[in-house]
């Protein structure tokens, strides 16, 4: 967990910054059904849930997102989720299908595998802040020139260094906490 905060922290709020991945064009348009650039991420998004319609909390759920504008020549997709105020990562997708636009709510495609998070954890792991501190969320979706090859539940570390070192455009959307 220390090792893959230590990349988060060092790496700058570009994620991995231009001394570490060479010049990244953000040419990846990300967008969601469900969350806005800059507005407040939803509770059922974060830890706080939400109650369904039959009085069940429902929180932790991964949310939609879609994207456009990726290289004709990307090999590969990712996905990292933070908030680099906390240097903290919420969820690594890799290995995603080029050809793919959107990720549905609360799904990983097939093929599809997911690294550590900060939580030590394979997942998406929702959003807690605490108190009233201001926190970004970032949505990047990193076009990469061949897949990672890693397993699934990889490490964070090894696994941020991989996407760095095959990324070739990005594209990122913001929240933030309510």
């Amino acid at each position: 967990m220390a090792a893959g905060a230590a990349v988060v922290a060092t790496t700058g709020c570009g994620m991995f910054t231009p001394g570490l991945s060479g010049e990244m064009p953000d040419d990846i348009t990300v967008t969601s059904p469900l969350l806005q650039e800059g507005q407040p991420l939803p509770e059922v998004y974060t830890c706080e849930g939400v109650e369904n319609e039959e009085g069940e909390k429902i929180s932790g759920v991964s949310p939609p997102l879609n994207w456009s504008g990726m290289p004709e020549d990307a090999g590969s997709t990712a996905l990292v989720v933070d908030d680099p105020s906390e240097a903290t990562v919420f969820w690594v997708v890799h290995d995603l299908d080029p050809e793919l636009v959107e990720l549905r709510q609360n799904t990983v495609p097939t093929g599809a595998k997911q690294a550590e998070n900060s939580a030590g954890t394979a997942e998406y792991t929702a959003p807690c802040p605490e108190g009233d501190a201001f926190h970004e969320y970032r949505f990047t979706v990193y076009a990469l020139h061949e897949g990672l090859g890693l397993p699934d539940g990889a490490p964070l570390e090894t696994t941020l260094e991989a996407i760095s070192e095959r990324a070739v455009a990005r594209g990122t959307l913001v929240t933030e906490n309510g």
